[in-house]
């Protein structure tokens, strides 16, 4: 949907690339990508050693609420990297450290459900009671998933989240919580694919270091620039 003054611009159901981007997404794509062309790869290397590091940590502890980060379905099913954090989810939950689980995306893709939805169904399926089990089902991708989850930590007075992905997506999901001012722990589900070391595993690892990079170099330029409309979205 647009953003009418005073609101928060949010990408509708399924959007598309551009409409996912919002106020100043094309600027600050265009300058992450000529800034790591021009320094010769130099900051896309440091993010690279961020994602590398943040994958190896686990910082699982009680909190409030888990939080599984969503991911596009395949055909409207969770596909392989969205079951690992669903089942690591769900062993946090076994464990006790956090009394709720939060599925947080959207309609993306083709899909005809939520990321949420269908990923409360493979919980329930896998032996989570479905009153431990909240939604967030109008994000487009990470910073709305978080944004939107915000709201929900506010209105319900929940603290600190067991934040859940795959280990490589971690570093990014950490950076835009803490843009947000969300206080979480990273639980990254180890079994997600690819199989570390792997070509596909270095090419994703590769691709989260440019999105990481992208992020920094966007929260940079929208308040270098005051860009309200899109600072709005990540702090």
């Amino acid at each position: 949907m647009g953003a009418g003054p005073g609101s928060v611009y949010t990408a509708p159901p399924q959007a598309t690339f551009l409409q996912k981007l919002g106020p100043g997404g094309a600027a600050t794509l265009a300058l992450a990508l000529s800034s790591a062309l021009v320094l010769l790869g130099v900051p896309w290397l440091w993010a690279l050693a961020r994602v590398l590091r943040q994958a190896r940590r686990d910082e699982a502890a009680p909190g409030d609420a888990i939080l599984v980060l969503g991911r596009q379905l395949d055909e409207g099913n969770p596909t392989a990297v969205f079951q690992a954090r669903l089942a690591h989810a769900a062993l946090l939950w076994r464990q006790g450290l956090a009394p709720r689980i939060l599925v947080a995306g959207g309609t993306t893709g083709r899909a005809v459900r939520t990321e949420a939805e269908a990923g409360r169904a493979w919980l329930v399926a896998h032996g989570t009671p479905a009153e431990a089990i909240h939604l967030e089902a109008a994000s487009q991708h990470t910073v709305e998933n978080l944004f939107h989850v915000r709201a929900l930590l506010r209105s319900e007075g929940w603290g600190t989240l067991l934040l859940v992905s795959d280990p490589l997506h971690m570093a990014r999901a950490q950076a835009t919580a803490r843009g947000l001012g969300l206080p979480v722990r990273c639980c990254p589900a180890a079994s997600a694919p690819p199989l570390p070391g792997s070509l596909g595993w270095w090419l994703r690892a590769g691709g989260e270091a440019f999105l990481l990079h992208w992020y920094w170099v966007g929260l940079g330029y929208c308040r270098l620039f005051k860009i309200h409309g899109a600072l709005a979205r990540i702090t």
